[in-house]
């Protein structure tokens, strides 16, 4: 279950947050002469909850594909655990420990739950592709050992009735939680989650809140989200970045950013 709201103050407190991990420096980001991103600054320290948010169109995905090197920002830098790079593609990315989970589930439905979660290993794996088909010696043992990390996953996520399930023929809410446990095989710092909970209904939200959580505590994964829901950011957040029209209007602990003028005006459109 999330944090009790009168919780989120001490949040900072009591959790063992770090250093800055990641640092994002006057990123702007322009598709011809629409500009997408403006001057957006903010870091992320290591192990604690990191929430963008704002109003559709704000540019939220936008942020999360140039830090994960799906965008290439024609301004500003990145920087990830000490190294700052301007241009990275994906896979760079990831191997630099960075994960990412989609708005649109991109899982593979024809396949089960522990393959789609194998698919997550891709990165560890050191066989080349023969030994792997073949299953012959060492790839056998990297390939077991491999299972079993996933197994862990499947019991931490409470799938295992799933294992063997296609993933097409699971409940939306289950098929999110596959997405959570292919990026969590990758064994990231930092876990990008882009709107984890759409289209769940409550009873879903609250066991991926739980799990987000446990993820943040227990794998002691820094984790950056772009949610919807208002009374699920203010609850598990330690802190919040707000963007509109692709510029940075707010910043801080939940009750900053919504006690902020600037904010308020965003989301309700009027001046209080």
């Amino acid at each position: 279950m999330p944090r009790h709201p009168t919780e989120e103050t001490t949040t900072m407190a009591h959790k063992k947050v770090g250093d800055v991990i990641l640092d994002v420096q006057n990123i702007s980001l322009r598709f011809g002469g629409v500009k997408a991103l403006t001057d957006i600054s903010f870091d992320v320290k290591e192990h604690e909850i990191r929430a963008i948010i704002g109003p559709n169109g704000a540019g939220k995905s936008s942020m999360l594909n140039c830090i994960n090197g799906v965008y290439k920002p024609q301004e500003g830098s990145i920087t990830f655990r000490g190294q700052t790079f301007k241009h990275m593609n994906s896979r760079q990315v990831a191997e630099m420990g960075i994960a990412r989970t989609f708005q649109n589930l991109a899982l593979f439905k024809g396949m089960s739950v522990i393959d789609n979660i194998m698919t997550g290993r891709n990165l560890h794996i050191r066989s080349n592709i023969l030994l792997q088909a073949l299953r012959i010696g060492p790839a056998q043992k990297e390939e077991e050992a491999h299972r079993e990390k996933v197994e862990q996953i499947i019991d931490f996520l409470e799938i295992q009735a799933y294992r063997k399930t296609p993933v097409g023929q699971l409940p939306y809410g289950l098929q999110k939680r596959v997405d959570l446990g292919r990026a969590l095989a990758m064994e990231p710092k930092v876990l990008l989650l882009d709107e984890p909970m759409a289209g769940m209904n409550v009873e879903e939200k609250q066991d991926m809140c739980r799990f987000i959580l446990d993820v943040n505590d227990e794998f002691g994964t820094t984790i950056v989200l772009i949610e919807h829901d208002m009374g699920v950011v203010m609850d598990i957040s330690d802190r919040v970045v707000v963007l509109d029209y692709g510029k940075k209007i707010g910043d801080g602990t939940p009750n900053e950013v919504r006690s902020n003028q600037d904010v308020i005006s965003a989301y309700l459109g009027t001046s209080h």
